[in-house]
């Protein structure tokens, strides 16, 4: 048997952690070794926010009350460091008193430094906070010198078709004039 039909069969084709039946997938939990044993069956929900890719919807994890008492060390261990998470709720605090984890799984579930982020998503934001995704428009709200050139990117310059620095928040390109430069996002506003 393949691991995803494993994975199914021990979860009763659910998610381990919300209990949702649709397009469900295997996330190795992290520092995996490849073993079935070291993987979930999630939700795409449980996963993006899992993977910091969307923000962390309290409501939707106050399923851990329960999925945390499963026998299975990587749902466990998933419920431990989402939970840790959201240690700012009430509700999430007093579960994590009460999930215990001996030492073998609290060594795998610290393994990562997961436990110890808040629950904030790293995106890429502009000064007013709202989103930026590759593809979008954006307007210019401090006028910019260009390093490295003539160029100065005036106040209200309107830069479409961004992209995203994948590795720094803080920043995104664009073409301005012609020549493709890096924007730091508290710089720019985004568009309609």
């Amino acid at each position: 048997m393949k691991q995803d039909e494993l994975l199914a069969k021990r979860s009763g084709n659910k998610c381990e952690l919300c209990e949702a039946t649709e397009n469900l997938k295997v996330y190795e939990v992290p520092p995996a070794t490849g073993n079935m044993e070291d993987a979930v069956l999630v939700c795409p929900k449980c996963l993006a926010q899992i993977e910091k890719k969307e923000e962390l919807d309290s409501k939707h994890w106050q399923c851990l009350t329960t999925s945390m008492w499963s026998e299975v060390a990587p749902v466990q261990i998933m419920a431990w460091r989402i939970l840790n998470r959201l240690r700012n709720e009430s509700w999430a605090a007093e579960q994590l008193e009460m999930l215990y984890l001996d030492d073998e799984k609290l060594a795998w579930a610290k393994a990562t430094g997961d436990h110890e982020s808040d629950g904030s998503v790293d995106l890429h934001k502009d000064c007013y906070g709202a989103v930026l995704n590759n593809g979008d428009t954006v307007v210019l709200t401090k006028s910019l010198d260009v390093k490295g050139s003539t160029l100065n990117a005036k106040l209200g310059t309107v830069v479409r078709n961004i992209r995203v620095v994948p590795d720094n928040f803080e920043q995104i390109e664009g073409r301005i004039e012609g020549q493709q430069i890096v924007i730091l996002t508290k710089y720019v506003r985004k568009q309609g």
